[in-house]
């Protein structure tokens, strides 16, 4: 979420709420509209706590699905680092390898992009499937050989499966309904605190009930809307610094051991 996006929404509808509030307190009755303050406020305390608590409850959970695409991305990198060098001791080391970094380009480019806009859907990283094909064409005789294909089926399990936590939250993973419930309260909340009008209280404290409690509220949502769609650029998305960061690991540790890598594909992940 860009911080000017939700700085500019929330000034919006701040105004928008606290003009409401002062147009209202113009025809209001002396008081307020209700008789008896302390059971409103009862009643608002009620309706506050409700969705306090509710909103919260489906932040933290908004923010586990975050930090597991988060530890996904984390995890997905180090294993593709694991596999270079696990490929290192197979009969097809230098086409696992240039397969390996094709997979780490795709994934901090094209398929990033992809998650980015929303548009991976269902796909598999193309490069996963070449390297499923590579590895099948060999029979590992040596026990050397035999336990370096057994590590690597483990890993690729693995990585498969960090995969599936990095992209999980990439369509949003809050329903509409939850959406719809959460901006419902928001208007009911909005409309009760309009009975709160009252002449009698000057115009900044007026607007200042409402304006306090509408920039909590929107400031809350936009927070939840960070988490629900935690790719993508502005502060605080995720980017793929981990995969970059093997793609870097990779070419020093080629360029120590003198190991010639020789990638499929362009800079992107690209088949070139």
């Amino acid at each position: 979420m860009n911080i000017v996006f939700g700085l500019v929404v929330t000034v919006a509808v701040t105004a928008v709420t606290v003009t409401a509030m002062l147009v209202v307190r113009r025809r209001a009755p002396q008081g307020s509209y209700f008789t008896d303050g302390d059971r409103a406020s009862g009643v608002f305390g009620v309706l506050a706590t409700g969705y306090s608590v509710l909103l919260g409850f489906i932040i933290f959970l908004a923010f586990t699905s975050y930090d597991e695409s988060r530890s996904g991305a984390e995890a997905e990198a180090t294993i593709v680092l694991q596999q270079v060098q696990t490929a290192q001791y197979l009969e097809v080391s230098e086409e696992l390898t240039g397969e390996l970094t094709c997979y780490a380009r795709s994934v901090a480019g094209t398929e990033w992009d992809a998650v980015d806009s929303g548009e991976l859907g269902e796909q598999i990283n193309p490069w996963g499937a070449e390297m499923f094909q590579t590895i099948s064409s060999i029979e590992p005789a040596a026990s050397t050989e035999q336990s370096a294909y057994d590590r690597w089926m483990d890993q690729t399990a693995q990585r498969e499966q960090a995969r599936i936590d990095r992209i999980h939250g990439a369509e949003g993973i809050i329903p509409l309904p939850v959406w719809f419930v959460l901006f419902l309260i928001s208007a009911v909340i909005f409309g009760y605190l309009l009975f709160f009008a009252d002449p009698d209280e000057g115009p900044v404290t007026q607007g200042m009930l409402m304006g306090s409690v509408t920039v909590v509220i929107s400031l809350l949502l936009l927070l939840l809307l960070f988490f629900d769609h935690p790719h993508g650029d502005g502060v605080g998305r995720l980017q793929p610094t981990a995969m970059e960061r093997t793609l870097r690991v990779i070419e020093l540790e080629a360029e120590a051991v003198g190991v010639v890598v020789d990638p499929p594909c362009d800079e992107h992940g690209r088949r070139s």
